[in-house]
């Protein structure tokens, strides 16, 4: 079966290890919720393979999988933190730079 795009082709290793983790860690929290793949595929409306092949953290399961297992885990709070802005510090630096850069013909001492 060929894949649906080229980063399923070549995933980059720090994304496969991240996936992974995560799905170990949901793994985990199924467990010591004594869920079986059955319950929680059943509480998200997905197949119990879906749910298997998130917690064998594969590229190719959606992420709205692996948010709704987190909602099910009660840990969906975090999932809202992921890209958060205001913890940006690389994004947030670039777009002072964009925005002095932007200001054509002032000029100022700050160097």
């Amino acid at each position: 079966m060929a894949a649906r795009n080229a980063l399923l082709k070549a995933v980059p290793y720090q994304v496969e290890h991240s996936l992974k983790k995560l799905g170990a860690d949901l793994k985990t929290a199924r467990l010591r919720r004594n869920l079986t793949l059955e319950e929680v595929a059943q509480k998200i409306g997905a197949g119990r393979f879906v749910v298997a092949d998130a917690e064998k953290g594969k590229p190719s399961t959606g992420i709205a999988i692996y948010a709704a297992m987190l909602w099910v885990y009660g840990m969906i709070d975090r999932f809202g933190e992921i890209a958060d802005p205001s913890t940006d510090a690389e994004g947030t630096t670039l777009s002072l730079t964009r925005g002095r850069a932007r200001r054509p013909g002032k000029l100022d001492n700050d160097f």
